[in-house]
């Protein structure tokens, strides 16, 4: 378990940046927009041979109505509790503020390691200025600049001298990712909360509160891997402003990281165009995809009421339908740990292999009893097939005409693998090579 580094501060002063900064990643979203970073965020850094988690939080503000403002809030609190050492961050252009109060005076109470920075110092004349923090009683002032860097080695320097050093760095396992992906609202952040049992990501009935994607360790019922939140996918026409855009394109990122898809679809609006882009995306990618319409509780249904949504589902996304479809609510967590285990099972489906001369001796026999349709009275025959080494399943079928093979059967062959070996939820990538 590696020491805790939590960055917090009023909202504004580039918390984001340096968070950026010291996991070495474009990971958190920077706009020079009050309120951007919501959810604690988690990376990984290291200095000097010691490893540490960060978490990037949202703006610190009190006494505010704001509904965003008022979880920001719960959020910093949270991870407050949960760090090692914190990092008060400060702007020196803007000087004490009663914000910049407020968060010293939670800061003295909590009785934790305080780190003070003042951002933004990149001139001598800004280093003057920085003096006056002095007054929030916090000790040494470090003046540094999160943009491009400097002072950041002796900041780091100072955290790494108050973090336990009786704690071990452990080797990094390499967890499954499982991304949870749909349109916005569709309950995405209320799902990863029920899993976790505790208010993770913030939730509200505001389409887009969800912006950055947030990692999370997830280990519980014998199942432990990184659950992905990601910013609710939307049609370009509707994507209207910059950060909109970069939140989109991070949900994309996390879809192209991650081992598995969880789609989620609002069951109250039923399966659109944009459910159906974001499953394409999720098998375009190869990515493991389990189907879960959330909010079925909300659904007036009668007996045939599962099947028939099931049914207009796989019609809707054929010819890749071979998917786990879960009806579930994230609100009464009724499925939630079905829909883990499923995932699950699709990342256990994805990594497997088949032993060539096993795959030799089922498929030979039915691409015989029903061969290639002949094409400019060419007649293909297919001599051999193996898995390739890849991370996921893709297969090579050897042939003397592989150009004359057309779709229709290599949908025969994928089927006939499907049929035979337990491939739900994974693509599968046919290739006839010349033999």
């Amino acid at each position: 378990m590696a020491n805790i580094l939590a960055i917090v501060g009023r909202p504004n002063v580039g918390k984001s940046t340096l968070f950026n900064r010291l996991i070495e990643q474009r990971k958190a979203i920077v706009e020079e927009t009050p309120g951007v970073t919501r959810d604690r965020h988690y990376g990984k850094s290291d200095w000097n041979g010691i490893e540490f988690s960060v978490v990037d939080t949202g703006g610190y503000v009190r006494n505010s109505d704001d509904i965003f403002e008022e979880e920001i809030r719960k959020q910093v609190i949270v991870a407050i509790e949960e760090a090692d050492v914190i990092l008060f961050v400060t702007d020196v252009m803007s000087g004490v503020t009663d914000l910049d109060d407020g968060v010293a005076e939670l800061l003295r109470k909590s009785k934790k390691k305080v780190v003070l920075a003042v951002n933004k110092v990149d001139n001598a004349e800004r280093g003057y200025m920085a003096g006056v923090f002095y007054a929030l009683g916090l000790g040494e002032v470090h003046q540094i600049s999160s943009i491009n860097g400097s002072g950041t080695g002796e900041l780091l320097d100072t955290i790494v001298d108050k973090f336990d050093k009786s704690i071990p760095n452990v080797e990094e396992i390499e967890l499954p990712k499982i991304a949870v992906v749909g349109r916005p609202n569709a309950g995405k952040s209320s799902l990863i909360n029920a899993l976790l049992d505790e208010q993770r990501n913030i939730v509200t009935d505001i389409a887009g509160t969800t912006r950055d994607s947030i990692n999370t360790h997830y280990n519980k019922f014998g199942y432990e891997f990184t659950i992905i939140d990601t910013a609710g996918l939307r049609k370009k026409s509707k994507v209207s402003e910059d950060l909109e855009f970069y939140s989109v394109m991070r949900a994309i990122r996390s879809i192209e990281e991650s081992d598995v898809c969880m789609v989620m679809i609002d069951a109250t609006r039923g399966i659109e165009g944009q459910d159906l882009n974001v499953i394409h995306l999720a098998e375009k990618n190869r990515k493991g995809v389990v189907i879960l319409i959330n909010k079925w509780d909300l659904v007036e249904k009668d007996t045939h009421s599962v099947k028939e949504y099931e049914a207009m589902i796989r019609e809707k996304i054929a010819p890749f339908n071979d998917v786990p479809i879960l009806f579930i609510s994230a609100l009464t967590k009724q499925r939630i740990y079905k829909a883990v285990e499923k995932a699950m099972e699709v990342f256990e489906n994805r990594k497997q292999r088949i032993p060539t001369s096993k795959l030799n001796e089922y498929m030979l026999e039915k691409i015989e009893a029903f061969s290639p349709p002949s094409l400019k009275g060419k007649f293909v025959r297919i001599k051999y097939v193996t898995q390739l080494p890849t991370h996921t399943p893709q297969f090579a079928f050897y042939c003397n005409h592989p150009q004359y093979v057309k779709e229709p059967y290599k949908r025969y062959l994928e089927n006939k693998l499907r049929e035979h070996y337990n491939f739900t939820g994974v693509p599968i990538e046919i290739y006839m090579r010349k033999k």
